[in-house]
């Protein structure tokens, strides 16, 4: 059989009359098991009497990405769902953010023995993430935070040297090289606290940017120099300040699924701020208001006007494309407030570029992020 042939065989499954080698069976087997024959009418639950089997040999015939995928797939068959309730399978599970998010939705049902296995799982997804998006969300929010006004009497590290050699071109001698009358730099920022508030929308389209919100709002808190807070909500409010210390409670501590009332989570936040010019308060949201509207966006008015620098993030997720109220975000984009989406990996510098107060929209495009109301081509 060429490869073109087997690859055909695989495809198709059993309704292809075509033989499999012995070492491709194993093979079929799992591709059968989760997507079923050519009829479709296949299930994971009745395919596979050993799922722990299946998980060993995905892993064994795909790349990571493949068995995410797979493992993704797979979740979202009741079968799989019931059999996350499974202490031993979670054991054996690849851990990423998908399967995090589905066992915080399930936390509610999970057996008491389960609960224990989850946590851990949990844990080690946590612990990956920070040590992906810790380092780099603080090297870029502290350098956010120490770029102030512009200064003529910079320290020696402050200095721009770009801006520097190009104001001094003009002292130029040839026998005495570049002469650096005047030196440009950033002033430091002493004794500055930015408050930085994430409102993050609870509801289970939001899921993936619950985890990675909940992973960020632990680091910023972990930086003296922000006073952070996380609020989660649906139709009801949760401020998880208090949990920040540890990352793994503070995804415990959501409840995925429910309504969505915006209008109830910004007038909390309202209450939160005491600088408005000092604080940065990101909506992370898809903006389907199940409450008022007009009081969510007259809210939403009322902290722009205060000074607060509000940004409306529709997605914070790995594929950064959500689906999304776009209604809601044409207003909000008509008041100036930046409404798009970002990845994890493009997080951190929005943080620090909506610290340093830079135009989030010229941000937006020079990420290739499309934001409401322009049109940026990836």
């Amino acid at each position: 059989m060429s490869e073109r042939q087997r690859r055909w065989r695989l495809l198709l499954g059993e309704a292809s009359e075509l033989p499999l080698a012995t070492a491709d069976l194993r093979l079929d087997q799992c591709l059968s098991g989760l997507y079923g024959d050519a009829d479709r009418k296949g299930g994971l639950g009745s395919s596979l009497p050993s799922v722990s089997r299946w998980l060993g040999d995905i892993r064994t015939f795909f790349p990571n990405s493949v068995v995410q995928v797979m493992q993704k797939d797979a979740i979202e068959k009741v079968g799989l769902r019931q059999m996350l309730k499974d202490p031993d399978f979670l054991a054996q599970v690849q851990p990423d953010v998908h399967l995090v998010a589905t066992l915080l939705s399930l936390s509610k049902v999970l057996p008491e023995k389960t609960k224990a296995t989850a946590r851990l799982v949990i844990t080690r997804v946590v612990e990956q993430l920070l040590r992906r998006l810790a380092q780099t969300t603080r090297s870029a929010v502290e350098g956010g935070l120490r770029k102030g006004a512009r200064t003529l009497r910079p320290r020696h590290k402050d200095i721009d040297w770009l801006r520097t050699i190009r104001a001094n071109l003009k002292n130029y001698q040839p026998h005495y090289g570049l002469i650096a009358d005047i030196k440009i730099g950033h002033s430091r920022r002493r004794n500055s606290l930015a408050e930085v508030i994430l409102c993050v929308d609870q509801s289970g389209s939001m899921a993936s940017s619950v985890v990675y919100s909940g992973i960020f709002a632990a680091v910023l808190a972990s930086l003296p120099a922000l006073d952070t807070q996380l609020v989660v909500f649906d139709t009801a409010i949760a401020d998880l300040t208090h949990l920040l210390e540890d990352p793994a409670e503070v995804l415990f501590g959501t409840q995925l699924g429910g309504g969505t009332d915006i209008a109830a989570a910004l007038g909390y936040c309202q209450s939160l701020i005491r600088r408005p010019a000092d604080t940065v308060l990101v909506l992370i949201s898809d903006l389907y208001e199940g409450g008022d509207q007009q009081l969510m966006l007259s809210r939403a008015a009322a902290l722009t006007a205060a000074g607060v620098q509000v940004i409306a993030l529709l997605a914070l997720s790995d594929d950064g494309r959500p689906g999304y109220d776009h209604e809601n975000a044409a207003h909000l984009a008509a008041m100036g407030i930046p409404v798009f989406a970002c990845t994890p990996d493009q997080f951190p510098d929005l943080m620090a570029a909506a610290l340093q107060r830079q135009d989030l929209s010229l941000w937006a495009a020079r990420h290739n992020i499309a934001s409401q109301g322009r049109t940026v081509s990836p």
